[in-house]
């Protein structure tokens, strides 16, 4: 048990240098890494079944008897983002179709990533996954709305897949790992220890597919370009904090609301710039893929330090 726990702290203390690891593994194997792009949503499942083993079922009744929580979030998800992309894409003077890929990837819903950034950082993991999911069932209906008002421009998203895609990555393997905890709660116990190597080498293993499957595009980003997707998602994670801070929500919550806001669904926003405008506007997607992952992971190298006097409260991991 010892050594488990040895093993689990190093993955996290060391989170942020080996994401770093993949990324650059993506760049110079890109071929190779591109191949197990097709896998990312099974691997993400699995990292979610993983976290689902974390929670009990006390941790969402705490977060159904605060829903304001929930509330505060998601609006800051889908004013923030949306409004930062585009504020940043007009003052940096970017051309009209990476104006629309800043816009589409503020639009877009929180990743799933998210929730294991969120469960390393020590935050509140059932919030983040509550947050997860309420913004990208309503996703199709605000993302289309932000972009048109925000970009000038229509884009038909597909509820369906949204509500399947969150059903099979998130929720589904999440409920999975809390009914596996409720009828092997002492065999999982034993094993929680190993759950952040799991995370952090499935987060190292998507970031490694997604640099090699856009290595040419990252490659060929300008360097303008890059300081945008830097700026738009430290705003994000800056002002959700900010955000649950100035409304009295409690430490752990307030780390979720930041790196819920300051993390997307970027792979969700280049599939639909691809297919609905043109590369160049994908570009924005496939960087922000990148960068949110490693800044994430800083944060919660930061974050994941024992806790203070100040910050010393419970959260939804273990």
């Amino acid at each position: 048990m010892a050594l488990m726990a040895r093993i689990g702290a190093f993955a996290g203390r060391w989170f942020a240098v080996l994401i770093l690891l993949g990324a650059v593994a993506g760049l110079v194997v890109p071929e190779q890494a591109a191949r197990l792009a097709p896998g990312i949503t099974v691997l993400l499942g699995v990292i979610m079944f993983g976290m689902g083993l974390t929670l009990r079922a006390a941790d969402f009744a705490i977060v159904a008897k605060r829903p304001q929580a929930v509330l505060i979030g998601i609006a800051a998800q889908f004013l923030v983002m949306p409004l930062a992309g585009y504020g940043i894409a007009v003052l940096l003077q970017l051309p009209p179709l990476l104006v629309v890929g800043m816009v589409l990837v503020g639009a877009c819903p929180g990743g799933t990533a998210s929730n294991v950034i969120v469960y390393l950082a020590r935050g509140d993991v059932a919030l983040s996954v509550a947050m997860t999911s309420v913004s990208t069932l309503l996703a199709p209906f605000l993302t289309p709305l932000l972009v048109l008002w925000l970009a000038g421009s229509s884009l038909p998203v597909d509820a369906a897949a949204l509500v399947t895609s969150i059903l099979q990555v998130v929720l589904g393997p999440v409920v999975a790992g809390l009914v596996v905890r409720a009828v092997a709660g002492p065999l999982v116990e034993r094993v929680l220890p190993l759950l952040p190597v799991v995370s952090v080498g499935g987060i190292a293993v998507v970031v490694m597919a997604i640099v090699g499957a856009n290595a040419e595009a990252v490659l060929a980003t300008g360097a303008l370009l890059g300081l945008a997707v830097v700026l738009h998602n430290a705003l994000g994670l800056a002002l959700g904090y900010a955000a649950g801070r100035a409304t009295g929500l409690p430490e752990s919550a307030r780390r979720a609301v930041s790196i819920e806001v300051g993390m997307q669904n970027s792979g969700l926003a280049v599939a639909l710039a691809a297919a609905h405008f043109a590369p160049l506007a994908a570009l924005p997607g496939a960087l922000f893929s990148v960068w949110h992952n490693m800044s994430g992971s800083l944060i919660a190298t930061v974050w994941a330090r024992p806790a203070t006097g100040r910050d010393k409260e419970p959260t939804a991991a273990p």
